[in-house]
Formats: C-alpha cells, structure tokens, sequence
C-alpha cells in the first residue's frame, strides 16, 4: 500500500519535471524580405501627361525656363526643345520631391522629361541599383549608367556624388521618334 500513496506523488513530481524541462527553442526566423520599393522608384510617375501631348494639355501649373549647355553638351535635338519647370507639387521619385523636374516640348509637343533628386551620398548607390533593377526588370541591379526603352520611351539614369556628402540621381525620360510626328495627337 505505501507505494499506491506514492503514486500520485510520484506523478506530481514527473509532471512537474516535465514543465520544469526546457522546451528545445525553434530556430531564429528567416531574415525578412527586404521591403518592396515604394511606387515612387518607377519612373513612370514622373509621366504627368503622356508623350506627344500639346503643352496646354499639361495638367501642372508650368513656366519657361532657359536651359544653358556647354558647347560639348549642346546637340542639334536638344537645341530644339523649350522645357518648363512645374509651378508647385511635384510628382514624387524614388520616395523624394525633385529638386528639378522639367517638361521639354519640341514642336509644341512633349518629348522630354527630366528630374532630379538629391540622396544621402551614403544611400545613393543602393537607392540607385533598386531603381534601375526597378526600371530593367532585372534582378541583378547596377550601379552603373542605367539605361533602356519601355514601351516606346527611352529611359537614362545616372548617380553622382556632390562635394557636400549628397548625390543626385537625374532620370532622362525621351520620346521615341514616332512620338515626336505630330499626326497622332491633334491640337484642341
């Protein structure tokens, strides 16, 4: 009989150990996924009226700007376009507001669209390699020169680092040729 009145004292005691064990800890979890790129790192944002359309079809307050090119910069294409800087808002890039976003008309029409964000000098290359990654759909991004064409519109990106610790990222938006006809986009 003493060991049936040990019984449930032997089994508290059993019971007790086993909560008192150390459960064996799961393994650290995975790294997370890097966050997805903000929209803004598309430059398709930067499209506030599509190619070809007249500049009073632009839905921006705009003013005239003059642009002045180094004789090694000036080529007889750009020579030919009148831009405007945007009064107020504008659209956001790579999760920043250009300190330079202009629309470029040649004859009457727009073919061209430039902006241009200030970066963290130490960020700039990796904001950089995600947005061209972004823009050629590759998944081995660059910290080159980043250029191609989508969908009739060719795109150039560049990074360069300021004296003062910033860099600017300056995205080149053009026209293709077909866009430049003015037989596709009539005046109102």
């Amino acid at each position: 009989m003493p060991l049936l009145a040990a019984a449930p004292l032997l089994a508290a005691a059993l019971l007790l150990a086993a909560c008192a064990a150390s459960a064996p800890k799961p393994a650290a979890p995975p790294a997370p996924a890097p966050a997805p790129l903000d929209a803004s790192y598309d430059w398709h944002v930067l499209l506030v009226a599509p190619f070809g359309s007249v500049l009073k079809d632009v839905p921006l307050t705009l003013h005239e700007v003059l642009l002045f090119r180094d004789e090694a910069e000036r080529t007889a294409p750009a020579d030919e376009l009148e831009c405007y800087a945007v009064d107020g808002n504008r659209p956001l890039f790579v999760a920043r507001s250009p300190s330079e976003y202009l629309l470029c008309f040649k004859h009457d029409r727009l073919s061209r669209v430039e902006a241009t964000v200030q970066l963290p000098a130490d960020e700039a290359a990796r904001i950089f390699a995600d947005a061209c990654g972004l823009w050629m759909k590759n998944a081995q991004p660059t910290t080159e020169e980043c250029a191609g064409s989508e969908g009739g519109i060719a795109f150039a990106g560049h990074f360069a680092n300021e004296p003062d610790d910033s860099a600017q990222l300056t995205i080149q938006l053009d026209a293709a040729e077909s866009a430049d006809r003015t037989d596709h986009a009539p005046d109102r």
